[in-house]
């Protein structure tokens, strides 16, 4: 059975990632992309859906563990009456094929190991035909997919069987012993196993390095980097894009059908991800990042997609994987995603408030990007009062969403300013005139009197976590009392310190929007939003206080899943989530800005 999801370490290679759990197993690896179906499943199942386990006789879960330093080389100890070990687990950055280097080192006296590893194709639902190409070699192989596990000496003889080949051999102090596992095409030459000590020097170096470029000397400096490694490692480096999480159909609620799969890059994550990388210092892959969402969005506005592949692919059909009996039989198990083909009025002013910040830091624009910029606001014009599935992409009915129609006020606010940076004076009266009519629309028909909020939807009651977003994107001022009244109104979404998205989706019941049953938990960046409006509110240490209450239910090693239970105490949903580690280091920027205001007599100070 999977451990708990905040039991999870990430490794990656910037094309793929795998988790490692405190006892030791590998329990999800998709090769050799996010994207690509797992040969490691035992997370969404049990061992027999394929793990790889190293870890010492007994089966005990680890004694402590942490990263190396800034760098994703994991280290995991356990200690016992008879000795101490550690495993270190990483990933080189990739060359030609991923790997996954595991080394395992006698600390103290003496440790028996024990180790299995069952490879398991197409999510766990292939099993290989695995032989021992020598002592210290095993093959696997099925159709397109093959894995080659090179053994170190002291490793002992593996014992391979029909589904599995196992492990047994001890370590004392000062011994190591190393395993390579590497994914290749069937139809290729397997590659050479590394040196185990110069991958790993070159791997902390590389690290180390692109760790020493952070721009911040704020409060909650190690979780801010930790962070950025985090999203470093969900970053597909061959395009640039951005995933969600390496993960897919862990549940939003256990046993629930809130499952899906998060290996692709959004774009309602695009102008957060690119704020949090520019002010934080990375503009090599902030730039990628917008490069790989101009290259996506590219064609017709009509197609336009709420999400993509790594390379931009647009075909992500949804399916369910009936072979899998899901995290904690949380049903159905999902690959690709049905958002894909959903109307979402707000990415378009995602795209252009991206392509309006790249602006801002120095970016030259194309001449393609400028006729990007009018074709897309010439089609929002033309479909902005439909309604549409909203930033939470619900299988519900299609509604006149708030936050989607402030998000196309921002499309028409940031095309205003870049036509003006580019002169394009015949098309700005037009983008001005519909934004005034944006503004007027979402003040009269998206605030509620009674509940003295912006609420989720035109009409509704109810209230959502997105209308927190209303100051930082400029639509009205932090001080406007429409503003002060609705970040009053969202501690009704508040649970036990956390926030859920919207109202009634803790409750069980079949949500009216959403259209979906079960409840889900607190959702981790709604949480980090409503610490970034206390702060533009004037209350900078209820501010710190939500902000530093997030940051407790890390896990171990850092990382936050997309979601948060607080009665049971756990993390939930696809893991490690970009969108929440966005979210905490554009907080933490916005509580150190109003912290140097203050220390400043509240003048402004720049901190990106």
């Amino acid at each position: 059975m999977a451990g708990r999801i905040e039991d999870y370490a990430l490794i990656g290679d910037l094309e793929t990632a795998a988790l490692v759990g405190r006892d030791g197993s590998v329990d999800w690896w998709c090769a050799p992309r996010f994207d690509s179906p797992a040969c490691f499943a035992a997370l969404l199942g049990d061992e027999r859906h394929g793990r790889w386990r190293l870890a010492p006789a007994g089966g005990l879960p680890c004694s402590r563990r942490s990263y190396r330093g800034d760098t994703l080389v994991l280290e995991t100890v356990w200690e016992s009456v008879t000795g101490t070990v550690r495993v270190t687990d990483f990933m080189p950055p990739r060359q030609r094929t991923p790997r996954i280097v595991r080394v395992v080192d006698g600390i103290a006296g003496r440790v028996d190991m024990r180790g299995e590893l069952r490879v398991r194709f197409n999510h766990g639902s292939v099993a290989p035909w695995t032989r021992a190409v020598d002592r210290r070699t095993l093959a696997s192989v099925a159709g397109p997919d093959a894995t080659r596990l090179h053994c170190g000496p002291g490793a002992g003889d593996p014992v391979v069987t029909a589904d599995r080949a196992t492990f047994a051999f001890p370590v004392t102090a000062g011994r190591r012993v190393t395993f390579v596992l590497g994914w290749h095409p069937s139809h290729t030459p397997p590659p050479a196993a590394p040196d185990v000590a110069v991958a790993l020097e070159r791997t902390l170096a590389f690290w180390d390095e692109w760790a020493a470029r952070l721009r911040y000397e704020g409060p909650a400096r190690d979780a801010v980097i930790r962070s950025l490694v985090t999203l470093k490692a969900l970053t597909y480096e061959p395009t640039g894009g951005v995933i969600a999480a390496p993960t897919a159909s862990l549940p939003e609620c256990i046993g629930g059908l809130r499952n899906w799969d998060y290996r692709f890059c959004w774009l309602r994550d695009s102008t957060f991800t690119l704020s949090c990388l520019l002010r934080s210092g990375y503009r090599g892959e902030a730039l990628a990042w917008k490069d790989w969402l101009v290259r996506a969005v590219a064609g017709d506005p009509a197609d336009l997609q709420p999400l993509y592949g790594v390379a931009g692919q647009r075909r992500l059909p949804e399916s369910q994987a009936d072979w899998l009996p899901g995290y904690e039989n949380s049903r159905p198990v999902r690959f690709g995603n049905a958002a894909v083909d959903q109307f979402q009025l707000d990415i378009y002013g995602e795209v252009l408030s991206t392509i309006y910040s790249a602006v801002r830091a120095g970016v030259t624009l194309d001449a393609h990007v400028w006729s990007l910029v009018a074709a897309l606001l010439e089609y929002l014009g033309e479909r902005w009062r439909e309604p549409d599935e909203g930033i939470w992409e619900v299988r519900g009915p299609r509604r006149h969403f708030v936050h989607s129609k402030v998000m196309a006020w921002v499309a028409a606010d940031r095309a205003v300013r870049l036509a003006r940076v580019a002169g394009l004076r015949g098309s700005v009266h037009r983008w001005q005139a519909l934004r005034a009519e944006l503004r007027t629309e979402v003040c009269a028909r998206g605030w509620s009197e009674s509940q003295q909020s912006f609420v989720q939807y035109y009409g509704a009651s109810r209230l959502d976590a997105t209308a927190l977003l209303i100051p930082r994107l400029g639509f009205l001022p932090p001080d406007d009392p429409r503003v002060l009244g609705t970040v009053r109104a969202m501690g009704r979404l508040d649970d036990h310190g956390f926030l859920r998205r919207y109202a009634d989706t803790g409750n069980g019941h079949v949500h009216d929007v959403d259209g979906l049953g079960g409840g889900e938990g607190a959702f981790l960046a709604c949480t980090f939003w409503y610490a970034d409006a206390l702060a533009l509110t004037g209350r900078p240490a209820d501010a710190r206080t939500v902000f530093e209450r997030v940051l407790d239910v890390r896990n171990d090693v850092g990382l936050l899943s997309e979601e948060w239970d607080p009665a049971a105490g756990r993390q939930l949903g696809n893991t490690p989530q970009a969108l929440s580690h966005v979210a905490l280091v554009n907080t933490a920027f916005t509580l150190d800005g109003t912290r140097r205001r203050a220390r400043n007599g509240g003048r402004h100070v720049a901190v990106a």
